[in-house]
């Protein structure tokens, strides 16, 4: 297989490696063979377009073609004509599947459904990745590259995953860019035929160092694998050992009431002990909430803001989560069955400009949000949380939810949890006093179902355990806390759902602890007002068929279920609820704290919430296909800027090096060439060309071949001021060259190499009849590996990211801008002295 056919093997097989990044995000994976086979496809056109072979661009836009085909066949066959040319309709159904996609990437959490629009982006996103790699790495054999466009698909892939992208996928594409880099040294190292290395270490070998591929030409090889695979280990290891980085209420991805970027990722922990406690000790009475609700009573209109679910031992907190854009209807809760009976109903809430908090209140469980702003979605415990320094401050939002009903005896016969949500909401730490243990089986004893252990801990704790409620207490915290508070049995709400949810996890009985309000009170016009006294912690149980169901152990604070009552509603699915005459069906058009409220107060946000309305549906849903393309463009210009003067300078050389690779020195090879490269005969003269004048063509090809030179000669001098050896202008070539050999300590080949350029620019720029010489390309190749092999390490890599010669950009760019300023100022003075003169030629006539 040729040099070029494994560089394109081994960037197909890069491609691949890291889509594999993508598929834990959507669900079935087979959209992952149909990318494959494209890819290959497009990688095989390619091939074949080089061996033809055709020019680049020509490569490129066959291969895009092709891509093209392809996606019509399989995505828009019905439109396309002959059901394979694309027409407008077939990019008008494109557009559609694309709009489709971007829609579904925000509504579903991962792993989202395989719909034609997200097929449509992952296999497309995915040929165009593998057909950029192809051209940097194949067509323009720069390897290095092509590694941003395979990062930029590793990147999308763990932005949409929440940050949680396993490491092994990462894994999986860096192999894949190291092969790339491998095939391509190998490919470069293959060009400079057999490489002379030390002397021979056996007998069997020759004496003069040469070796057809052994130790000293793999030596490169194997210094490419250690510092790829050193390189490999440092990224997975340092984040592992480096310190986690907090941020606040929500850390990690940035996705809460902080200033962090936001747009994907997890929740983090926090222990609201005191937080709750500040609030609920206020001096003052605020107003944070006002809402309006068709429900039929409020009693059960706990505000819930955040779920805690990790207990250890001595406070609850948060786990880590991933959480997504919010869908435009949320997913049905979890372990709710179709026997329990539930009503629907609609919230409208209004926040007051004080209350600045990153989560967003709502009736539990909610199943459609209508909001404005930037806010995200935890699945796992119905959350809504700001995004990106997104808070509540000021919102006026509507959340439709539903008012779940169980009968005592549905909760008192329902099944097990399953297995996973019972390993993870029954744990509780081995530091636990045992006093928790012996309490809580104490209580609960016979008891003869989850259900009515529960309601005898609720009962033990508000009704007949003795505790009495204080905000004011001080019980402590650590392993102890829970222990000192059923000692001294006093505290506040924390204490009581803390410790209900602890010792029901002792028992086997899932549990967490939720946060937000109690309902509030009634305000005018039928609204409901929530202040910060309203602040309150309760525990929510879990049983399978109702869910995760509220519990109230607090005494004297919110209200007792109805299914932990004797009497309980019947169980049957009801109607969504109507509004009563007690309810806010006829609220005012505004707050009824405006007329009290003092202009200092209104600027300040203290005059309490706004009269809840209706607001309108929100039409952000989620990551769209624009966001994602800004993703891409942001990661790809963040790893692209500081490569810009390497990019400049391969770039450079290519172009003054390129063109006389094709140039052979006369005698190497075929019929004898003069000085132009054409043979005698296809000059039209005989060989010895005496008294026969040069033609045009000969003319044109003779300064082609001097230009060739010149350029050999300035790509030698700046390899050699990209190593530390500035250019002096003043000096001959012959000098020049004389002062690169002995500051760059060339010897041998690349020595000889640099004479022989200097001689051959000395020829054109000053010989009667100049000569131009031949292979020069090579000379200057030689003379840059001299200088690198010379060179320290620094240096080296100085030469290769930020070569000093990238100045000259910066002189190009400046001469420019001298020169259109010079044209511009130029111009205008012409146009002013036109129009002087012809001023002064009016003047003349009226005198």
């Amino acid at each position: 297989m040729s040099g070029r056919g494994r560089l394109a093997l081994c960037a197909f097989a890069a491609t691949l490696m890291a889509a594999g990044s993508m598929l834990p995000l959507v669900h079935p994976a087979t959209w992952i063979m149909q990318a494959a086979f494209l890819v290959a496809v497009q990688t095989g056109v390619g091939v074949l377009a080089r061996r033809v072979p055709l020019a680049r661009p020509l490569t490129v836009a066959a291969q895009g073609l092709v891509a093209l085909l392809m996606l019509t066949l399989l995505f828009a066959r019905e439109e396309a004509l002959l059901g394979l040319l694309p027409g407008p309709d077939a990019f008008v159904h494109f557009g559609e599947l694309l709009a489709a996609g971007s829609e579904d990437v925000g509504r579903y959490a991962s792993p989202a459904p395989a719909t034609d629009g997200i097929r449509l982006m992952l296999i497309g996103g995915v040929l165009l990745i593998g057909l950029v790699v192809d051209v940097l790495a194949v067509s323009f054999r720069s390897a290095a590259p092509a590694g941003l466009p395979l990062l930029a698909l590793y990147s999308v892939a763990a932005a949409l995953s929440g940050g949680g992208a396993s490491w092994l996928w990462f894994l999986l594409a860096a192999t894949g860019y190291l092969l790339l880099l491998l095939a391509e040294g190998r490919d470069r190292l293959s060009q400079w035929g057999r490489v002379f290395g030390a002397a021979p270490r056996t007998a069997g070998r020759g004496a003069g160092g040469f070796e057809e591929g052994g130790g000293a030409a793999q030596a490169p090889v194997r210094s490419g694998r250690r510092i790829g695979a050193l390189a490999l280990g440092i990224a997975l290891a340092v984040p592992a050992v480096l310190p986690s980085l907090g941020g606040g209420l929500l850390g990690g991805a940035g996705n809460g009431p902080g200033d962090g970027p936001g747009g994907g990722g997890t929740i983090d922990a926090v222990n609201p002990v005191v937080t709750l406690q500040d609030t609920l000790n206020q001096p003052q009475q605020r107003e944070w909430l006002k809402y309006k609700t068709n429900a039929r009573r409020t009693g059960d209109m706990y505000l819930r803001i955040m779920a805690l679910d990790q207990f250890d031992g001595g406070s609850w907190k948060f786990s880590v989560r991933p959480v997504t854009g919010v869908p435009d209807r949320l997913p049905r809760p979890d372990g709710l069955g179709d026997q329990v009976g539930t009503s629907e109903i609609r919230t409208n809430i209004s926040a007051a400009g004080s209350y600045r908090q990153g989560w967003l209140p709502m009736p539990y469980p909610a199943t459609k949000l209508n909001i404005d702003g930037k806010w995200r979605f935890d699945p796992a415990r119905r959350t809504v949380i700001g995004d990106g320094g997104q808070t509540t401050s000021g919102v006026q939002y509507s959340v439709t939810s539903l008012l779940v009903n169980p009968t005592r005896e549905q909760l008192a016969q329902a099944p097990r949890a399953p297995a996973s949500l019972l390993r993870e909401y029954t744990q509780v730490p081995g530091s636990l006093p045992a006093d928790v243990r012996t309490t809580a089986a104490r209580v609960t004893e016979g008891a003869t179902n989850d259900y009515e252990r529960a309601v005898k801990l609720q009962d033990w704790f508000a009704v007949n355990g003795g505790f009495s409620y204080d905000t004011q207490v001080q019980s402590g915290g650590g392993v102890e806390g829970i222990s000192r508070f059923l000692k001294n049995k006093e505290g506040f709400c924390v204490h009581f759902s803390f410790t209900m949810a602890a010792m029901a996890r002792t028992l086997g009985i899932p549990a967490r602890v939720a946060v937000g309000f109690t309902p509030g009170t009634t305000a005018a016009g039928g609204a409901m007002s929530v202040s910060n006294r309203d602040a309150h912690a309760w525990p929510e149980l879990y049983f399978e068929g109702a869910g995760w169901t509220r519990f109230e152990p607090t005494p004297t604070r919110g209200s007792a279920p109805d299914y932990t009552r004797e009497q309980t509603p019947s169980g049957a699915p009801s109607a969504p609820a109507q509004p009563e005459a007690s309810t806010s069906a006829a609220a005012p058009a505004a707050p009824s704290t405006a007329s009290s409220c003092s202009p200092r107060d209104q600027r300040l946000g203290e005059c309490g919430a706004a009269a809840p309305q209706d607001v309108a549906p929100s039409a952000d849903g989620g990551s769209s296909l624009g966001t994602i393309l800004l993703w891409i463009i942001a990661v790809a210009a963040a790893v692209l800027v500081p490569l810009l003067p390497m990019l400049w300078r391969l770039r450079v050389r290519r172009r003054r090096l390129g063109s006389d690779r094709h140039v052979r020195a006369p005698g190497r090879q075929g019929k004898p060439r003069d000085a132009s490269g054409r043979t005698p005969a296809a000059a039209g003269e005989s060989p010895a060309g005496a008294g026969a004048g040069p033609s045009s063509d000969a003319d044109g090809s003779l300064e082609q071949a001097s230009a060739r030179t010149l350029a050999a000669w300035r790509e030698i001098s700046d390899s050699a001021w990209d190593h530390g050896i500035p250019p002096d202008e003043s000096q001959t070539p012959r000098k020049a060259a004389a002062r690169i050999v002995r500051l760059g300590r060339l010897e041998g080949a690349p020595a000889d190499a640099v004479h022989r350029v200097a001689r051959a620019v000395e020829h054109v720029l000053y010989a009667p009849e100049p000569r131009p010489g031949t292979g020069l390309a090579d000379d200057a190749e030689r003379v840059r590996a001299g200088l690198s092999a010379h060179a320290s390490r620094s240096t080296r890599l100085r030469a290769l990211l930020l070569p000093r010669s990238s100045v000259r950009v910066v002189w190009a760019v400046s001469e420019r801008w001298n020169t259109a300023t010079d044209r511009w100022v130029a111009a205008r003075d012409g146009a002013l002295d036109r129009l002087t003169g012809q001023l002064r030629k009016l003047s003349r006539q009226r005198g």
